[in-house]
């Protein structure tokens, strides 16, 4: 039997550009989102339900009975918002339900961004310099690591219009700034996101990344994610290796996007990580291949690959 496919979020962008990579393959799914279905590619005529938000206490449930009542045996969501939810209760569903996210403890690191820049802070991943209001309100002093532009954001993905660059911090009244905010520095140089599947230690499945290069444009504006090129396998192999230390550190498994920058110096830095397949990832194919591939390997166990103390010698080069 093959897999019988829900794909989350296909109300979005992300959730039609996996399931117009499916029916590329000749492969049928099943759609399904908290939002009104109103867009439909071309190239992906999938059927969709509505169910309940994964705010509502009662979406998982709402989500059982359909994969009960459709003999779904693989769910790829595509919404940032359903990730820690899904990871969860990935477990109640049973062992022929392929739920595609990662283990509870990783796919929370990576859910929010203060989170995630102390995990890979602790374990020698280069990161932006960051902090959060109420440290620089207690502690202006510590503004001294982020004497120029600063990016602050939601510490849980919003969307990119709620990312806001300011020019300077001098006149910035933290004590005024909403709670669950990120202070980061801004870093200024060329644009990447690293698609990568992780794997579990000891499985049959290699790591896979692939570096795309973005068009550069001011945060928290339309085209903030346009990609401008899949960058060759010969270039960019420092941020192909930060982004693999990047999953490999936080433990995770599956499709991941690790949002990469460039210092002035050209030193890659990891600005922030979604553990999902995205809409960029129409232009690596081979990361749906590798999610197609785990319903063929039932050793593909997400939980059995644990965060590593330190990050593996060959990652950072």
């Amino acid at each position: 039997m093959g897999p019988r496919i829900l794909v989350t979020g296909i109300a979005g962008a992300a959730g039609m550009a996996v399931a117009a990579q499916l029916a590329a393959r000749g492969i049928p799914c099943l759609g399904s989102d908290a939002r009104a279905i109103t867009r439909q590619s071309g190239d992906a005529q999938a059927a969709a339900v509505k169910l309940l938000p994964a705010t509502d206490p009662d979406m998982v449930l709402d989500l059982r009975r359909l994969v009960d009542r459709e003999a779904i045996n693989v769910i790829i969501p595509t919404l940032s918002v359903e990730l820690p939810v899904l990871a969860a209760a990935r477990a109640g569903f049973g062992p022929d339900v392929r739920i595609i996210v990662g283990d509870p403890d990783a796919v929370a690191l990576a859910n929010d961004h203060l989170f995630t820049a102390w995990a890979l802070h602790a374990a020698g991943v280069p990161v932006p310099r960051f902090a959060v209001p109420g440290d620089l309100a207690a502690a202006p002093a510590s503004l001294a690591g982020l004497n120029g532009p600063v990016v602050v954001k939601p510490r849980v993905f919003k969307g990119s219009r709620a990312v806001h660059l300011l020019a300077g911090t001098a006149s910035v009244n933290w004590k005024n700034m909403p709670s669950g905010q990120l202070v980061q520095e801004f870093i200024p140089g060329s644009d990447y996101v690293a698609l990568v599947f992780g794997t579990p230690a000891r499985n049959a499945m290699a790591p896979a990344a692939v570096v795309l290069e973005k068009t550069k444009t001011p945060y928290g504006r339309p085209g903030t994610d346009e990609v401008a090129r899949r960058v060759p396998a010969g270039e960019a192999g420092d941020v192909r290796k930060l982004g693999l230390a990047a999953v490999r550190t936080l433990g995770l498994t599956g499709p991941v996007q690790v949002q990469i920058r460039r210092r002035a110096d050209g030193t890659p830095v990891v600005l922030g990580v979604c553990a999902t397949l995205g809409e960029n990832s129409r232009w690596a194919p081979e990361l749906l291949d590798a999610v197609l591939a785990t319903f063929m390997l039932p050793a593909f166990n997400p939980a059995s690959f644990r965060r590593s103390p330190a990050v593996p010698a060959d990652a950072l080069g």
